[in-house]
């Protein structure tokens, strides 16, 4: 009579685990030096704002980083009359805008790729009609 392999430690077969329970969650170090830390914030965060207050400009950075929401750049409304015409002499005008100073960079290329997305709508509708057109002239409805 022979006897089975004995399995080796470590060696499962795929799908199995050793541990099927897992780790206990907070059990790692990186969880233990977070505990230790939380403890203590009100006595970091005032050694930081004494730091930020004697002068220590990197101390005043970190803490305006985590507190205060940065600005973003923004671009003041500028009216803007458009000619009537058509699509590309709208397009005209507010490059001859840009180039005279009166509109920002920013705020030209915005509406160029405002006037480039109307001109395909306006190419959409001008195909529905036609086909709409055509398939009224050839009886299909």
């Amino acid at each position: 009579m022979t006897t089975p392999p004995k399995k080796r430690p470590g060696r499962w077969k795929p799908g199995e685990s050793g541990n099927p329970a897992g780790r206990t969650p907070g059990s790692g170090e990186v969880a233990k030096v977070r505990a230790a830390i939380a403890t203590r914030i009100p006595e970091l965060l005032e050694a930081m704002m004494q730091r930020a207050l004697d002068g220590d400009v990197g101390a005043a950075r970190l803490l305006l980083e985590r507190t205060v929401a940065p600005l973003k750049a923004t671009d003041m409304a500028q009216p803007l009359n458009l000619p009537n015409g058509t699509l590309t002499d709208q397009g005209r005008a507010v490059m001859a805008a840009v180039s005279s100073g009166e509109l920002a960079a920013s705020q030209g290329a915005a509406l160029v790729g405002a006037i480039g997305a109307l001109a395909r709508v306006v190419e959409l509708d001008e195909l529905a009609a036609r086909v709409a057109q055509l398939e009224k002239h050839h009886g299909k409805s």
